[in-house]
C-alpha cells in the first residue's frame, strides 16, 4: 500500500491522529511521519491536492493541518479553501491539543479532564484529612497561571495539587 499522504511506495508506519476518535491512525511512510513532527518542506506536500479527498477522515484531518500549516504558500491556501469537511471532520481537524506546561511526576503532559493518581499521601492544608497514595482523581482542572498545579476533588474537597506528586492514569 502505498503511504496515505504521499502515495510513496515505502515501509509504512500506523501513524496517530491525535484530537478525534480514539484510535484513529493513518498509515504513513517516515518522510512524512517527520516532516509532520519537525520542520515541512512545502514541495512535498504538493501530494496534498490529491489526498486531501481522501475518504478516511484520519487523512482528511491530517491533510487539513498540513495545508494549515502551510498557509504561508500560495498553493496551500488555495487548496485549503477548496477543501470542504463535515462538522465533525472540521471539529477534529482543530481539536490540537495544546501544550500548558502542565506535566505529571514523569513529564508526561496533562490536559483538562485527565484522570490522575496520587504517588504520595498529601495532607491536606485547611481540612482534617491526608489524601492517601493511590487515589485517583477524576476529571481534573489546571490552573492556568501555574503549570506545577492542578485542581481536583478527593474525599469531596476540591483540593490544588502540586503535579510533582501525580502521575497520569
Amino acid at each position: 500500500m502505498p503511504c496515505a499522504l504521499c502515495s510513496a511506495d515505502a515501509p509504512l508506519t500506523a501513524y496517530a491522529v491525535t484530537g478525534g476518535p480514539a484510535g484513529a491512525t493513518a498509515d504513513l511512510c517516515d518522510t512524512c511521519i517527520a516532516q509532520i513532527e519537525g520542520e515541512a518542506d512545502a514541495n512535498h506536500w504538493r501530494c496534498l491536492s490529491s489526498s486531501m479527498w481522501s475518504e478516511e477522515p484520519a487523512v482528511q484531518v491530517l491533510s487539513a493541518r498540513m495545508l494549515n500549516r502551510l498557509a504561508d504558500q500560495d498553493w496551500a491556501r488555495d487548496l485549503a479553501e477548496q477543501l470542504w469537511l463535515d462538522d465533525d471532520t472540521r471539529a477534529w481537524v482543530e481539536n490540537v491539543p495544546q501544550d500548558t506546561g502542565h506535566k505529571d511526576s514523569n513529564g508526561v503532559p496533562l490536559a483538562q479532564g485527565d484522570t490522575v493518581v496520587l504517588i504520595k499521601d498529601l495532607p491536606v492544608k485547611g481540612a482534617n484529612f491526608t489524601a492517601k497514595r493511590g487515589t485517583a482523581v477524576r476529571g481534573i482542572s489546571l490552573v492556568q497561571d501555574n503549570p506545577g498545579q492542578i485542581e481536583g476533588r478527593v474525599e469531596g474537597q476540591r483540593i490544588v495539587i502540586l503535579t510533582e506528586f501525580v502521575k497520569k492514569r
